[in-house]
């Protein structure tokens, strides 16, 4: 049998403790954190609010100091690196950069190329090309004579991710950086990063409240937890032990361990007979919307567990595109959108069970 295959350690947390120093207390947020980010990985950093991702990240930067134990960069002692030095190997993209609202974005990024100007600051030809890459790499080019004040805040954080590119250090930290994009632009983002991480051979961690796509893009996840404290591994082996569902399942949801994705959990208080090509896209968005209204399709009649459940009506989605109701066997409806048939079937099942309540209650409809 192989070996496991080994990749160079970057960084590396022994028995680290987090949180805030004060004259009167200690103030402990991620207790015994234990870790490694290995070269040329993209990881994910998740956990609830309150669990200490952003001190975390701030500790590993040098930012603020641990409260115990060592974080280790490059096979130095984080606490022995000069600010100098260690802008070289990390630099940091975090949640606050209003102090840059009257700086353009040009300049903003440039500053990620300070730790290689010298004392003046002058910036050289190959500098200013770094910076040009990283601002069309990132997608601001168009941006770069805007003031960062006049930008939205998706604009402001990709300005402060091609900063952080154009500072060319081995370890890149994220703090949130897709917190203000929308959608599209928050995929964009991650795999820029993935491919970053890959092409460059850097190791980035990020953390992030956006769990569906951290398990799809991440090479490794962190989840960090008051309690649990920091438990690491790549997102398969993360979902297969229970680890995901175990930290963010809650009352209304359901974890699906083979896709590893979230669902929301409906309960039905209605059934429908419903039959056809099951395989098809047509009969699993249909199910869909029968099961988010409440209603549960079962295959056949024997199935069924609730009084009032129509015999004679059956929904057949022969996988065409069409969507048919049939009536003890005749058809009563041939339409091509789940909206149609949603509407005339949540509309006969209801009148049906309200007829059942009638009748086990031996009520009529007037009373």
């Amino acid at each position: 049998m192989l070996p496991p295959m080994e990749t160079k350690t970057i960084i590396e947390i022994r028995d680290l403790s987090t949180g805030y120093s004060t004259k009167k207390e200690e103030k402990i947020i991620g207790a015994h954190l234990n870790g490694a980010l290995h070269e040329g990985d993209f990881v994910c950093l998740l956990g609830p609010n309150g669990a200490g991702k952003s001190t975390l990240l701030k500790t590993l930067a040098g930012l603020q100091p641990a409260i115990h134990g060592d974080v280790i960069i490059q096979n130095i002692l984080l606490a022995n690196y000069k600010p100098k030095e260690l802008s070289k190997v990390v630099s940091v993209v975090l949640t606050d950069n209003t102090k840059l609202s009257g700086m353009t974005v040009y300049d903003v990024v440039a500053m990620g190329r300070s730790p290689y100007t010298g004392f003046w600051g002058q910036l050289k030809d190959s500098d200013h090309a770094i910076i040009e890459k990283c601002m069309q790499w990132v997608g601001v080019s168009e941006l770069k004579d805007r003031q960062m004040g006049n930008l939205s805040d998706g604009e402001r954080q990709k300005v402060m991710i091609a900063k952080s590119i154009a500072q060319e250090t081995p370890v890149i930290l994220l703090d949130e950086p897709t917190a203000f994009l929308d959608y599209p632009s928050k995929v964009s983002v991650m795999l820029m990063l993935h491919r970053l991480a890959k092409s460059k051979n850097k190791t980035i961690l990020l953390s992030t409240h956006d769990i569906e796509n951290a398990l799809q893009i991440s090479d490794e996840i962190w989840l960090l937890d008051e309690e649990k404290g920091l438990i690491s591994g790549i997102p398969e082996d993360l979902c297969k032990e229970g680890c995901i569902e175990d930290f963010f399942v809650t009352e209304g949801m359901y974890f699906d361990p083979e896709q590893c994705s979230f669902h929301l959990q409906y309960k039905t208080a209605r059934e429908v007979i419903m039959v056809g090509k099951e395989d098809s896209t047509e009969y699993q968005l249909a199910r869909r919307a029968l099961i988010r209204n409440g209603i549960k399709p079962i295959k056949r009649y024997e199935d069924s567990k609730l009084k009032g459940t129509l015999k004679s009506v059956v929904i057949w989605v022969p996988g065409d595109g069409t969507y048919r109701m049939l009536d003890n066997d005749v058809e009563i409806l041939n339409v091509t959108r789940i909206e149609h048939i949603l509407n005339i079937t949540t509309a006969t099942i209801t009148k049906n069970h309200i007829q059942a309540v009638r009748d086990a209650a031996n009520m009529t409809a007037f009373e």
